[in-house]
């Protein structure tokens, strides 16, 4: 099986088949990336107390992900998504151990391969591939050099602060956050408006409902959720401002609008965190709750309407899927991990055959293919932030030593509460050679793969000083 994946990628070129335009057109493609929004907090994703009219229409309108997976925490989502490969497969200009990654300039990101296809391109939001701090970043690793023509961003997570810049100025210092989700917006629409009589890519990564949280006046009080409800609810107005944009400028019909989030919702943070519910576990983790995240995409006429498919589907996949859409070839000197999933998107298909793999930051902790998923044992560190730090992150009673696998049936136990590894020993066997190949391919908390690209390949930190600040 996985020749064929990789043999499937080489001969990307050769299979490709026009996509569904009805006009020749290369689509456009806009993905709306959320921080720490959890699995249940869409209204069509169960939520019973945040109203998402907006994205449920979109849902209504488009194809819903029942088993969508990000990663674990914020930076190694986006890396992963960037790039579309495991995390711990990608170059690094670091030495591997913090746990957001300086993604090196040699990986190639879906910005760089889009562009040679004639494509404008965008980022807008959240980066935090250039070091998880406000204050300190290297900024050769900034979207600019990443393949984006255009970047409205702070270069990190919203923990106490957020500076804005736009491309290689810093605008803003210590930005009143209940207006980013605004601004970040009228960003979007502006790149929108200036190209498009060309194809673009737009990459908006929304600050939250990662916290710190702040809603504007407009939305704060208002949701049944409390504030982390007003944000979400926010941020699904303006969801559907963008969406309402395309269909007055004549765009609806040739663009791809995905929404996801970047990981399960942030449990320490209490009242303010969001909700994985029926999944077990939060960010952090490597039971469901921590990577399995909301995700519709919308295309009309193109991706079927009011459609759910539970296929395992990943940030990993958009790569390639995008770049099958608009005919631009991917790189050939490297494994990508993600699968092309047109086919699925547009619905026709509804198999895929592929294990997923579940990283916790280096170590290899699950392996899904089909219903089952196999817990893989533990192997202890008193050093790494995986035994230290990050237990206190989820519920006590998901802090749990995994000693033996233990084997779960996702269709009859999605909340991952009974092992039924000793009634299914040949599913076990057969998870643990997938996870046997991925530990010497993409590599574990104890080395790195045969195909993992090298760490520490460019300089470290470059003080953020070094930008003009906007008189």
């Amino acid at each position: 099986m996985r020749q064929m994946i990789l043999l499937g990628c080489m001969l990307f070129l050769s299979s490709y088949s026009p996509p569904k335009t009805g006009k020749g057109e290369k689509p456009n493609f806009i993905i709306i990336l959320t921080d720490d929004q959890g699995y249940q907090d869409l209204g069509s994703f169960g939520s019973p107390r945040i109203k998402t009219p907006h994205l449920d229409r979109m849902a209504a309108e488009g194809m819903k992900f029942s088993s969508f997976y990000a990663q674990t925490v914020c930076g190694p989502s986006r890396a992963a998504l960037m790039t579309g490969c495991y995390p711990l497969r990608n170059a690094r200009n670091d030495d591997g151990q913090a746990p957001h990654p300086k993604l090196s300039l040699s990986e190639v990101t879906i910005a760089e391969v889009l562009k040679p296809a004639g494509y404008a391109t965008g980022m807008i939001g959240k980066w935090d591939l250039a070091g998880h701090s406000q204050e300190q970043f290297n900024a050769d690793l900034l979207p600019w050099n990443q393949g984006f023509d255009y970047s409205f961003f702070t270069p990190t997570s919203n923990d106490n602060q957020v500076h804005l810049l736009r491309n290689k100025v810093l605008v803003e210092r210590q930005a009143d956050m209940s207006t980013l989700t605004e601004r970040y917006t009228d960003e979007a629409l502006a790149f929108i408006e200036k190209n498009k009589q060309q194809p673009f890519f737009l990459y908006l990564a929304h600050t939250m409902p990662h916290v710190k949280l702040a809603a504007s006046a407009r939305f704060k009080g208002k949701s049944e959720g409390g504030l982390y409800g007003d944000v979400v609810e926010e941020i699904d107005y303006h969801v559907g401002r963008i969406l309402s944009a395309l269909k007055d400028k004549g765009l609806d019909s040739n663009t791809y609008v995905v929404f996801i989030s970047d990981n399960g919702p942030w449990w320490i943070k209490g009242k303010d965190a969001g909700h994985a519910e029926p999944l077990r576990g939060a960010k952090t983790s490597a039971w469901e709750g921590g990577s399995r995240v909301p995700a519709i995409i919308r295309a009309p006429g193109r991706v079927p309407a009011g459609t759910t498919s539970d296929l395992i589907v990943a940030t990993i996949d958009l790569l390639p899927t995008l770049a099958k859409l608009a005919a631009a070839p991917l790189p050939t000197d490297r494994v990508i991990d993600g699968l092309d999933i047109t086919d699925v998107v547009h619905g026709d298909s509804n198999t895929l055959q592929r294990p997923y793999f579940y990283y916790q930051h280096q170590e290899l902790r699950a392996v899904r293919m089909g219903k089952w998923k196999l817990h893989l044992p533990n192997h202890p560190d008193s050093k790494s932030i995986i035994y230290t730090t990050w237990p206190a992150h989820i519920a006590p009673e998901d802090r749990v030593m995994i000693l033996q696998p233990v084997l779960y049936d996702m269709e009859k136990d999605i909340a991952e509460s009974m092992d039924v590894s000793k009634e299914n020993p040949k599913v076990v066997a057969e998870l643990l050679k997938e996870a046997a190949w991925a530990i010497k391919d993409i590599g574990d908390y104890d080395h790195r793969g045969r195909n993992a690209r090298p760490l520490g390949a460019e300089p470290y930190f470059t003080p953020n000083d070094l930008f003009p600040t906007k008189k």
